[in-house]
């Protein structure tokens, strides 16, 4: 049976490290090896070292794991997760990959280079260990050629997308000779240790995903040069308005990298036999002398933009293509433009800039047919299904559809006519299907969908451990809603409650919805789930609700909404039946409240976790400062002083500091020792699914109710203002900053009382009530809540 407990990466650098990185992150100890140094740096020379110390000869990979920590984004979900790293070189440590279950090859992008290293692993590799290249497009058969058959049984590509932590896309790509049963292991093991999204890519140049993304950047440069457009305009038409992310065309290849960018194009020329796709392939003229100028991008400080500081400001220029040099940007607006960024969701937005009659909708077009038509000719070489390419291309891309979804979108057979109109020629199976009488390429029947495989229907495949909340909601799983959430029924006598107001934000519909999903779960389920699939799983409560109140001063208006607040999270806390929050991406105020009012918090690694209101003037009010003081009271023992737990809390709620991670979020203090982080957000709903289920099956006891929570009291308090007053002093906060926070220590302290007094959970609420009002009175606070809803930053006022 195969596992996976140790690994070993090799070669060190910036896609090696953060390999490692993400192998420490899910809890898999690693070696990283890399080259032993041939001269000393000055540094060493000063400690006097020689080329023999061991500091030395594993300086590349000690430095290595060292940047991790400067990294941005960061690799780590936790710093210390670097000390399940250890450093090494490939003279004194190769042989010590006998010792590991998996070997990721991760060095120069050059056969040659790949083929000695794998000579050399297989002199200390142990029968049955995997080995796989991180290769982002080199021919897998051809790097072990000439090693053993049992070698290449084992080995196969891992192509991981850059950055390691957030790009789901995982490309595994087996070899002629590898076994087909570590295929399958590989793919669940990266699905469910490393939080990827996998597909099967077949050992072509490029395989999926650059193929077809660096096919789509070409033609996109083409269409650009033959309708004369600026990289302002081709960005404007490539990014949000056709479904993919705000970098766009340039933007994107400013940060991949420019010479990455044509050494991918290249290899692609290199290794078709098809004239018309070697021509496609071609690097224009303009890129080369990019390249050759060092215009690599944001690593070379310039490439198709240029940011230049002047005085206190920075400026964005770019690169003017006929004259090759930088200008101010000039904006760019068009009716399709702007119809696209009004309408909501990427299939919607592709058919609002599609449907328009201007030169940017027509340039939109021009891009699109050529790519939909390409990715339909690579069908059945570099993949197996297009469901496979629509995930290549979600994942490593961020697209918001795949071409074959995209396609589906505009229209299968209006725009395959149009195709033909103007002279493209449709791959012979889209010709065949259509003739058939399918209106489009995923097709949906007697509750499965199908997709064409090799001519014929195929059904799509939903990997094992996903739940999709759409889905049911299609079939009529819903038990009950409203216009800010449901009560799904997930089977197996467990229910998800889903959050789907604007941005998952709460207001009035989705506190009913608590209450009454409560009591309905408590006579007909055995628990229940709170989750979603948006963006976001929530950015807090509703901040323009309570801004309009607070500018009409209806006091009496925000007061029934914070008791309103209260009493759904005193009704979810006190369920009769278990509650598991499955948070994932922003999780924010009141979102966070939900989360420490349930009996289980399962976050997904992706998990940023925070009481953020202090940034709009005001504080936790919903429930979140009487749970802070209670998890801080129940977290010590009785004669232990609560005062240096609780400052911890007040200094991360008074800077509304915000998780890394999930890992992080445990590390903060706001879970607890029972929560755990679920690192495939796509099994998250899974896995607090099952989780209920083992909760209600052990006998689950909801908390004893208003149980008596011991205080800093007055004492404590001042502890926590004279900090504050500190900070106030030394400018770190602002007069209004002082003010909350001082507030905030009351409440977090219990008020006035004497230290170590043993209060009601009411009486923490009243105080969070009576803080949270008479903040909201105030012109600052005020300023705060129309600056975040206006710019979606924080104010300092």
């Amino acid at each position: 049976m195969r596992h996976i407990r140790k690994a070993a990466v090799i070669g060190s650098g910036v896609m090696g490290a953060a390999i490692a990185a993400h192998l420490a992150n899910v809890g898999i100890p690693c070696l990283l090896l890399d080259l032993v140094p041939t001269s000393l740096t000055a540094e060493e020379e000063r400690r006097g070292l020689t080329l023999d110390h061991p500091a030395v000869r594993n300086r590349l990979a000690t430095q290595a794991i060292a940047r991790l920590h400067k990294a941005s984004p960061a690799p780590l979900y936790r710093p210390e997760f670097a000390q399940r790293i250890q450093p090494g070189n490939l003279e004194d440590d190769l042989a010590k990959i006998a010792e590991v279950d998996w070997v990721i090859e991760v060095i120069v992008e050059s056969l040659e280079p790949k083929r000695q290293l794998l000579e050399r692993i297989e002199q200390y590799w142990r029968p049955g260990t995997i080995v796989s290249s991180n290769t982002s497009g080199i021919s897998i058969n051809e790097m072990v050629a000439g090693r053993s058959d049992a070698f290449r049984r084992n080995f196969l590509g891992t192509h991981f997308f850059n950055p390691p932590r957030y790009m789901k896309l995982l490309e595994v790509i087996p070899g002629s000779d590898t076994d087909p049963e570590l295929v399958r292991f590989m793919a669940d093991f990266a699905t469910r240790r490393l939080g990827k999204g996998v597909v099967i890519a077949k050992d072509t140049p490029n395989f999926i995903a650059n193929r077809i993304g660096t096919y789509g950047l070409l033609v996109t440069f083409e269409e650009m040069q033959k309708g004369g457009f600026s990289i302002e305009e081709v960005d404007a038409v490539t990014g949000p308005a056709l479904g993919r992310p705000r970098s766009a065309t340039f933007r994107t290849l400013d940060l991949v990298g420019i010479d990455t960018f044509v050494h991918v194009a290249y290899n692609v020329h290199a290794h078709v036999s098809d004239p018309v796709e070697q021509q496609a392939f071609i690097v224009p003229d303009a890129i080369r002398s990019m390249v050759e100028r060092g215009w690599l991008g944001e690593k070379s400080g310039q490439g198709f933009y240029k940011k230049v500081k002047d005085g206190g400001t920075t400026r964005i220029l770019s690169l003017d293509l006929a004259t090759m040099e930088y200008r101010e940007q000039v904006k760019v607006k068009s009716a399709s433009l702007e119809a696209a960024k009004a309408a909501k969701g990427g299939k919607a937005k592709v058919q609002a800039l599609l449907a328009g009659k201007d030169k940017y909708a027509q340039l939109a077009w021009d891009i699109v047919k050529r790519v939909l038509i390409y990715s339909a000719e690579k069908m059945g070489e570099i993949a197996n299904s297009p469901q496979d390419v629509d995930a290549a291309m979600r994942w490593g891309f961020n697209w918001d559809l795949g071409p074959f979804e995209l396609w589906d979108a505009i229209g299968l057979v209006p725009s395959a006519k149009r195709m033909q109109e103007e002279g493209l020629t449709l791959p012979a199976w889209v010709e065949a299907w259509i003739a058939e009488g399918h209106k489009a390429l995923y097709e949906e029947r007697e509750g499965a969908v199908y997709m064409p495989v090799g001519g014929m229907p195929a059904p799509v495949q939903v990997p094992a451990g996903v739940i999709d909340l759409a889905s049911l909601k299609q079939v009529g799983r819903v038990v009950k809603q409203n216009a800010g959430a449901s009560l799904v029924d997930l089977g197996d006598g467990v229910a998800c409650l889903e959050f789907h107001s604007q941005n998952n934000a709460i207001g009035p519909d989705i506190l009913a919805m608590i209450e009454q999903s409560v009591s309905i779960v408590e006579r007909e389920f055995q628990g229940m789930v709170i989750a979603n699939q948006g963006r976001n799983f929530c950015v807090g409560a509703n901040l323009m609700l309570m801004l309009m109140a607070a500018q009409e001063g209806d006091w009496d208006e925000i007061d029934l909404s914070v008791r309103m607040f209260h009493k759904a999270m005193t009704t979810l806390r006190y369920s009769a039946v278990p509650v598991v929050a499955a948070p994932h991406r922003m999780t924010l105020g009141g979102g966070v409240e939900v989360c420490l009012a349930s009996s289980r918090v399962l976050p997904s690694a992706e998990t940023y976790f925070g009481l953020v209101e202090v940034g709009v003037g005001l504080i936790p009010a919903g429930g979140g400062c009487k749970e802070t003081a209670r998890r801080v009271s129940e977290s010590v023992s009785a004669d232990e002083d609560l005062v240096p737990h609780l400052a911890r809390m007040f200094q991360t709620i008074g800077t509304a500091k915000v998780s890394t991670s999930g890992d992080d979020a445990l590390a903060m203090g706001w879970l607890s020792e029972n929560d755990r982080v679920i690192v495939n957000g796509d099994l998250q709903i899974a896995a607090a699914k099952a989780e209920v289920l083992r909760m209600a099956e052990h006998g689950y006891t909801p908390p004893v109710r208003d149980a008596r929570i011991r205080v800093a009291g007055a004492d404590g308090k001042a502890v926590l203002q004279m900090a504050a007053r500190g900070m106030w002093q030394s400018g770190y906060i602002s007069d209004h900053d002082l003010l909350i926070v001082n507030k905030l220590a009351h409440v977090l302290a219990g008020g006035d009382v004497p230290a170590d007094s043993l209060v009601s959970e009411s009486y923490l609420l009243d105080l969070e009530r009576e803080a949270f009002v008479s903040l909201c009175g105030e012109p600052k606070t005020q300023e705060r809540m129309q600056y975040m809803l206006a710019k979606g930053k924080p104010l300092r006022n």
